[in-house]
Protein backbone atom coordinates (compact mmCIF):
# COMPACT_ATOMS: atom_id res chain seq x y z
CA UNK A 1 0.00 0.00 0.00
CA UNK A 2 2.81 2.40 0.87
CA UNK A 3 4.53 1.71 -2.45
CA UNK A 4 1.29 2.48 -4.32
CA UNK A 5 0.91 5.80 -2.52
CA UNK A 6 4.52 6.73 -3.38
CA UNK A 7 3.91 5.81 -7.01
CA UNK A 8 0.69 7.86 -7.30
CA UNK A 9 2.22 10.91 -5.64
CA UNK A 10 5.30 10.61 -7.83
CA UNK A 11 3.22 10.57 -11.01
CA UNK A 12 1.30 13.68 -9.95
CA UNK A 13 4.38 15.58 -8.78
CA UNK A 14 6.42 14.43 -11.77
CA UNK A 15 3.72 15.56 -14.19
CA UNK A 16 3.56 19.03 -12.68
CA UNK A 17 7.34 19.23 -12.46
CA UNK A 18 7.84 18.07 -16.04
CA UNK A 19 5.22 20.48 -17.38
CA UNK A 20 6.65 23.54 -15.65
CA UNK A 21 10.28 22.68 -16.40
CA UNK A 22 9.66 22.00 -20.09
CA UNK A 23 7.46 25.06 -20.60
CA UNK A 24 10.06 27.20 -18.85
CA UNK A 25 12.86 25.82 -21.02
CA UNK A 26 10.89 26.45 -24.21
CA UNK A 27 9.96 29.99 -23.20
CA UNK A 28 13.63 30.85 -22.70
CA UNK A 29 14.13 30.69 -26.46
CA UNK A 30 11.66 33.58 -26.82
CA UNK A 31 13.43 35.96 -24.43
CA UNK A 32 13.53 38.92 -24.11
CA UNK A 33 10.18 39.42 -25.82
CA UNK A 34 8.69 36.73 -23.59
CA UNK A 35 9.77 36.07 -20.02
CA UNK A 36 11.29 32.63 -19.60
CA UNK A 37 11.41 30.56 -16.41
CA UNK A 38 14.56 28.47 -16.50
CA UNK A 39 18.32 28.46 -16.13
CA UNK A 40 20.90 29.93 -18.50
CA UNK A 41 22.82 26.66 -18.57
CA UNK A 42 19.68 24.82 -19.71
CA UNK A 43 19.40 27.14 -22.70
CA UNK A 44 23.09 26.79 -23.53
CA UNK A 45 23.13 23.01 -23.18
CA UNK A 46 20.01 22.55 -25.30
CA UNK A 47 21.47 24.82 -27.97
CA UNK A 48 24.69 22.80 -27.89
CA UNK A 49 22.74 19.70 -28.95
CA UNK A 50 21.92 21.62 -32.18
CA UNK A 51 18.41 20.23 -32.59
CA UNK A 52 19.54 16.62 -32.89
CA UNK A 53 17.13 14.22 -31.17
CA UNK A 54 19.83 11.65 -30.39
CA UNK A 55 22.07 14.30 -28.84
CA UNK A 56 19.28 15.58 -26.60
CA UNK A 57 18.41 12.05 -25.50
CA UNK A 58 22.00 10.98 -24.82
CA UNK A 59 22.70 14.23 -22.98
CA UNK A 60 19.77 13.67 -20.64
CA UNK A 61 20.59 9.98 -20.29
CA UNK A 62 24.06 10.71 -18.98
CA UNK A 63 22.72 12.85 -16.17
CA UNK A 64 19.89 10.40 -15.50
CA UNK A 65 22.32 7.90 -14.01
CA UNK A 66 23.66 10.54 -11.65
CA UNK A 67 20.13 11.50 -10.60
CA UNK A 68 19.23 7.84 -10.14
CA UNK A 69 22.24 7.23 -7.92
CA UNK A 70 21.36 10.28 -5.84
CA UNK A 71 17.73 9.19 -5.47
CA UNK A 72 18.67 5.63 -4.53
CA UNK A 73 21.57 6.45 -2.26
CA UNK A 74 20.53 9.75 -0.65
CA UNK A 75 16.78 9.83 -1.24
CA UNK A 76 16.97 13.23 -2.91
CA UNK A 77 16.74 14.59 -6.45
CA UNK A 78 19.54 16.48 -8.09
CA UNK A 79 18.93 19.63 -10.12
CA UNK A 80 19.72 17.60 -13.23
CA UNK A 81 16.17 16.23 -13.22
CA UNK A 82 14.63 19.63 -13.94
CA UNK A 83 17.49 21.37 -15.76
CA UNK A 84 18.84 18.61 -17.97
CA UNK A 85 16.90 15.34 -18.07
CA UNK A 86 13.26 16.28 -18.56
CA UNK A 87 13.72 19.27 -20.95
CA UNK A 88 16.20 17.41 -23.16
CA UNK A 89 14.14 14.24 -23.29
CA UNK A 90 11.04 16.27 -24.11
CA UNK A 91 12.94 17.98 -26.92
CA UNK A 92 14.28 14.63 -28.16
CA UNK A 93 10.77 13.17 -28.29
CA UNK A 94 9.40 16.08 -30.32
CA UNK A 95 12.43 16.35 -32.63
CA UNK A 96 12.27 12.65 -33.47
CA UNK A 97 9.18 13.37 -35.59
CA UNK A 98 9.69 17.01 -36.56
CA UNK A 99 13.07 18.72 -37.02
CA UNK A 100 11.57 22.22 -37.06
CA UNK A 101 12.76 23.81 -33.82
CA UNK A 102 10.11 26.53 -33.90
CA UNK A 103 7.37 23.88 -33.90
CA UNK A 104 8.97 21.57 -31.35
CA UNK A 105 11.67 22.59 -28.84
CA UNK A 106 10.71 26.27 -28.96
CA UNK A 107 6.97 25.60 -28.62
CA UNK A 108 5.95 25.87 -24.92
CA UNK A 109 2.62 24.04 -25.30
CA UNK A 110 4.07 20.96 -26.96
CA UNK A 111 7.09 20.92 -24.67
CA UNK A 112 4.80 21.22 -21.66
CA UNK A 113 2.58 18.30 -22.65
CA UNK A 114 5.45 15.97 -23.51
CA UNK A 115 7.43 17.17 -20.50
CA UNK A 116 4.53 16.35 -18.17
CA UNK A 117 4.45 12.76 -19.40
CA UNK A 118 8.22 12.35 -19.24
CA UNK A 119 8.34 14.00 -15.81
CA UNK A 120 5.68 11.65 -14.46
CA UNK A 121 7.57 8.61 -15.74
CA UNK A 122 11.01 9.80 -14.59
CA UNK A 123 9.94 10.87 -11.09
CA UNK A 124 7.85 7.73 -10.63
CA UNK A 125 10.78 5.55 -11.67
CA UNK A 126 13.27 7.33 -9.41
CA UNK A 127 11.02 7.29 -6.36
CA UNK A 128 9.71 3.77 -6.84
CA UNK A 129 13.17 2.25 -7.30
CA UNK A 130 14.52 4.22 -4.36
CA UNK A 131 11.68 2.88 -2.20
CA UNK A 132 11.94 -0.69 -3.46
CA UNK A 133 15.72 -1.27 -3.42
CA UNK A 134 17.08 -2.69 -0.11
CA UNK A 135 19.62 -0.59 1.78
CA UNK A 136 22.40 -3.09 1.08
CA UNK A 137 21.89 -2.67 -2.66
CA UNK A 138 21.67 1.11 -2.34
CA UNK A 139 25.29 1.23 -1.20
CA UNK A 140 26.34 -0.89 -4.18
CA UNK A 141 24.36 1.24 -6.63
CA UNK A 142 25.95 4.43 -5.37
CA UNK A 143 29.43 2.90 -5.53
CA UNK A 144 28.91 2.03 -9.21
CA UNK A 145 26.81 4.89 -10.57
CA UNK A 146 28.39 7.91 -8.88
CA UNK A 147 31.93 7.35 -10.26
CA UNK A 148 30.51 6.79 -13.73
CA UNK A 149 28.45 9.97 -13.54
CA UNK A 150 31.44 11.90 -12.21
CA UNK A 151 33.55 10.87 -15.18
CA UNK A 152 30.72 11.87 -17.54
CA UNK A 153 30.27 15.32 -15.99
CA UNK A 154 33.93 16.19 -15.38
CA UNK A 155 35.55 14.58 -18.42
CA UNK A 156 33.15 13.66 -21.20
CA UNK A 157 30.78 16.65 -21.16
CA UNK A 158 33.52 19.33 -21.30
CA UNK A 159 35.02 17.61 -24.35
CA UNK A 160 31.63 17.40 -26.08
CA UNK A 161 30.88 21.08 -25.50
CA UNK A 162 34.40 22.09 -26.55
CA UNK A 163 34.04 20.15 -29.81
CA UNK A 164 30.67 21.84 -30.36
CA UNK A 165 32.35 25.24 -29.91
CA UNK A 166 35.11 24.35 -32.38
CA UNK A 167 32.55 23.12 -34.87
CA UNK A 168 30.66 26.44 -34.67
CA UNK A 169 33.53 28.42 -36.19
CA UNK A 170 36.94 29.91 -35.45
CA UNK A 171 35.67 32.80 -33.32
CA UNK A 172 33.34 30.61 -31.25
CA UNK A 173 36.05 27.97 -30.93
CA UNK A 174 38.54 30.57 -29.69
CA UNK A 175 36.24 32.01 -27.03
CA UNK A 176 35.00 28.56 -26.03
CA UNK A 177 38.57 27.31 -25.60
CA UNK A 178 39.66 30.43 -23.69
CA UNK A 179 36.72 30.58 -21.31
CA UNK A 180 36.61 26.79 -20.98
CA UNK A 181 40.25 26.74 -19.87
CA UNK A 182 39.67 29.52 -17.35
CA UNK A 183 36.55 27.79 -16.00
CA UNK A 184 38.47 24.53 -15.64
CA UNK A 185 41.15 26.26 -13.60
CA UNK A 186 38.77 28.22 -11.38
CA UNK A 187 35.68 26.00 -11.13
CA UNK A 188 37.10 22.57 -11.88
CA UNK A 189 34.73 22.10 -14.84
CA UNK A 190 35.10 23.63 -18.31
CA UNK A 191 31.45 23.36 -19.35
CA UNK A 192 30.25 26.75 -17.96
CA UNK A 193 33.15 28.54 -19.64
CA UNK A 194 32.68 26.79 -22.97
CA UNK A 195 28.95 27.65 -22.93
CA UNK A 196 29.79 31.30 -22.25
CA UNK A 197 32.35 31.19 -25.06
CA UNK A 198 29.75 29.84 -27.45
CA UNK A 199 27.38 32.64 -26.41
CA UNK A 200 29.99 35.33 -27.06
CA UNK A 201 31.27 33.80 -30.30
CA UNK A 202 27.87 33.29 -31.88
CA UNK A 203 26.69 36.68 -30.64
CA UNK A 204 29.59 38.44 -32.36
CA UNK A 205 29.04 36.38 -35.51
CA UNK A 206 25.41 37.46 -35.70
CA UNK A 207 25.40 41.08 -34.47
CA UNK A 208 29.09 42.03 -34.32
CA UNK A 209 30.92 43.90 -31.57
CA UNK A 210 28.28 46.30 -30.32
CA UNK A 211 27.11 47.49 -26.92
CA UNK A 212 25.30 44.22 -26.19
CA UNK A 213 28.20 41.87 -26.93
CA UNK A 214 30.72 44.13 -25.20
CA UNK A 215 28.49 44.27 -22.12
CA UNK A 216 28.19 40.49 -22.18
CA UNK A 217 31.97 40.12 -22.41
CA UNK A 218 32.48 42.54 -19.53
CA UNK A 219 29.91 40.67 -17.43
CA UNK A 220 31.62 37.33 -18.15
CA UNK A 221 35.04 38.71 -17.23
CA UNK A 222 33.59 40.11 -14.00
CA UNK A 223 31.97 36.75 -13.32
CA UNK A 224 35.30 34.95 -13.63
CA UNK A 225 37.06 37.52 -11.45
CA UNK A 226 34.48 37.27 -8.68
CA UNK A 227 34.29 33.49 -8.94
CA UNK A 228 38.06 33.20 -8.72
CA UNK A 229 38.23 35.59 -5.77
CA UNK A 230 35.52 33.94 -3.69
CA UNK A 231 36.99 30.51 -4.40
CA UNK A 232 40.42 31.70 -3.27
CA UNK A 233 41.89 30.99 -6.71
CA UNK A 234 44.17 34.04 -6.61
CA UNK A 235 45.78 32.96 -3.34
CA UNK A 236 46.28 29.42 -4.60
CA UNK A 237 47.81 30.68 -7.84
CA UNK A 238 50.29 32.86 -5.96
CA UNK A 239 51.23 29.91 -3.74
CA UNK A 240 51.73 27.68 -6.80
CA UNK A 241 54.50 30.06 -7.94
CA UNK A 242 56.16 29.70 -4.53
CA UNK A 243 55.44 33.37 -3.75
CA UNK A 244 54.17 35.06 -0.61
CA UNK A 245 50.66 36.46 -0.75
CA UNK A 246 50.59 40.22 -0.04
CA UNK A 247 49.07 41.21 3.28
CA UNK A 248 46.47 43.49 1.70
CA UNK A 249 45.15 40.59 -0.39
CA UNK A 250 44.96 38.31 2.63
CA UNK A 251 43.17 41.03 4.56
CA UNK A 252 40.70 41.51 1.72
CA UNK A 253 39.92 37.79 1.71
CA UNK A 254 39.51 37.80 5.48
CA UNK A 255 36.87 40.50 5.16
CA UNK A 256 34.72 38.06 3.17
CA UNK A 257 35.88 35.02 5.16
CA UNK A 258 37.45 33.55 2.05
CA UNK A 259 40.51 31.36 2.54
Amino acid sequence: MEFTIILIKSIVIGGLLGFSASVGAARMFHAPSTQGLGAFRTLGEMNACMGDAASHFSFGLGFFFNAWASAVGAGAFTQDVTHRIIPNWAAATLLAKNKNLAETMHEPKKMGMIGAIIGAVVVAFLNSTAAAIPKSLQVTAVAVLVPAATILINTVMPVIFWLAALDAGKRTGFWGTLFGGIAQLIMGNAVPGVVLGILIGKGVDEIGWNRVTKSMLAAIILLFILSGFFRGFDLEMIKSFQLQSPNWLNDLHNVFNVK
